[in-house]
């Protein structure tokens, strides 16, 4: 059984210092950190938070991903992808249910349309040109409508490698919105052509 909050939190205490800091990650000695260890210092340990705040559209009457499931790049009956702008790497792309799902109550055949439909989009975006890797998160903490994220990791970038990179991400200039469009309407094209569903008619006139 986990620990309870309040036992998580006083084993979390018992490492940390007087003012509540905890030791600097083994991630932040990666030759890949964004950050150098030296003056690097770890926000104090808070104490846990019960009840937890509401995520944004626990009801879906207040969901803006549901008011938004006409809006993307690529579309089918069940599902829709749309381009993330005012980003640094090369491209994101968010893939939504367009009804109201989590990941938890998402049902068998939709779960199992999404680990395909999740392979065909990385497929696509690591076709792009300069484009080396595709990675995928699902964190779920800010809104309880199911979202995946696809970072393009840019070609020879080595320190954008693994679980830094949407950290990087934050920390690069904007990346520019012509290629990102151009790129994304090639995923979208070609998602099109091997899954099936449709491009926007916004990305087809571009």
């Amino acid at each position: 059984m986990a620990l309870r909050p309040d036992e998580f939190h006083d084993r979390a205490r018992a490492a940390a210092d007087g003012e509540l800091r905890l030791p600097l990650a083994r991630m932040t000695g990666w030759d890949i950190s964004p950050f150098e260890p030296d003056g690097l210092r770890v926000a104090p340990l808070r104490p846990p938070v019960l009840p937890e705040p509401p995520r944004h559209g626990e009801d879906p009457a207040d969901c803006h991903i549901c008011r938004d499931r006409d809006e993307g790049i690529w579309f089918d009956d069940r599902w829709r992808l749309a381009r993330i702008p005012g980003v640094g790497v090369p491209l994101v792309l968010m893939l939504y249910p367009r009804d109201h799902h989590d990941m938890a109550d998402l049902p068998d055949d939709l779960a199992a349309e999404l680990g395909v439909l999740t392979t065909h989009i990385v497929r696509h975006v690591q076709a792009l040109p300069h484009v080396s890797r595709a990675h995928v998160y699902r964190i779920g903490d800010g809104a309880a409508h199911l979202h995946i994220w696809f970072f393009a990791r840019p070609e020879g970038q080595a320190q954008l490698y693994g679980s830094w990179l949407p950290v990087w991400d934050d920390l690069l200039p904007e990346y520019p919105a012509e290629p990102a469009d151009a790129d994304a309407a090639a995923v979208a094209d070609a998602l099109a052509a091997s899954y099936g569903g449709r491009r926007t008619a916004a990305l087809t006139e571009t």
